[in-house]
């Protein structure tokens, strides 16, 4: 949709016109991501700048790859998007500001929308943590763990990977 058949930007598609081309927050209506269960589909997002999903529903796959990637989905109320939506109309005087922390959404006119999100997907984005980053935190403890495995099982194989 983003690109014509010659490869050149397709001017009708909306996130190619200021001035949303530079936006970081996408809102859109039910069930966002089905049939894109796979992690390309918010690789897609976030290589377009997109750090942040509003809708109502999210299939569950997209949803939880979402926050595996650094992307905050927000599920809200349908009639929420809409008017959403339309403050979008406004153009670059419509500044949609997600606060985290907070945890709401704040409109362009200032009113604040609250959203629920898990502590612990909240505690992972705030600190940027990945799978990996997680695992990393626990770095002491699993130098710990090899190193006792070593002693007290010194007949098993040891691979190192430092």
């Amino acid at each position: 949709m983003r690109y014509l058949p010659d490869g050149t930007e397709n001017p009708d598609f909306v996130l190619n016109q200021q001035p949303w081309r530079k936006a970081e927050i996408l809102v859109t209506y039910d069930n966002l991501g089905c049939g894109s269960s796979r992690e390309h589909a918010p690789w897609a997002l976030l290589d377009f700048g997109i750090r942040c999903v509003i809708a109502p529903s999210f299939a569950d796959i997209f949803f939880n790859n979402c926050f595996k990637n650094g992307i905050l989905p927000i599920r809200l109320p349908r009639e929420i998007c809409d008017e959403l939506m339309g403050d979008a109309q406004m153009g670059s005087n419509a500044r949609l500001t997600v606060d985290l922390p907070r945890q709401v959404v704040i409109r362009p006119d200032g009113e604040e929308v609250p959203f629920e999100i898990d502590a612990f997907r909240k505690h992972l984005l705030l600190e940027g943590l990945d799978d990996i980053g997680q695992t990393l935190n626990h770095e002491a403890s699993i130098a710990t763990f090899e190193k006792r495995l070593d002693q007290d099982k010194s007949w098993l194989p040891t691979i190192h990977f430092d």
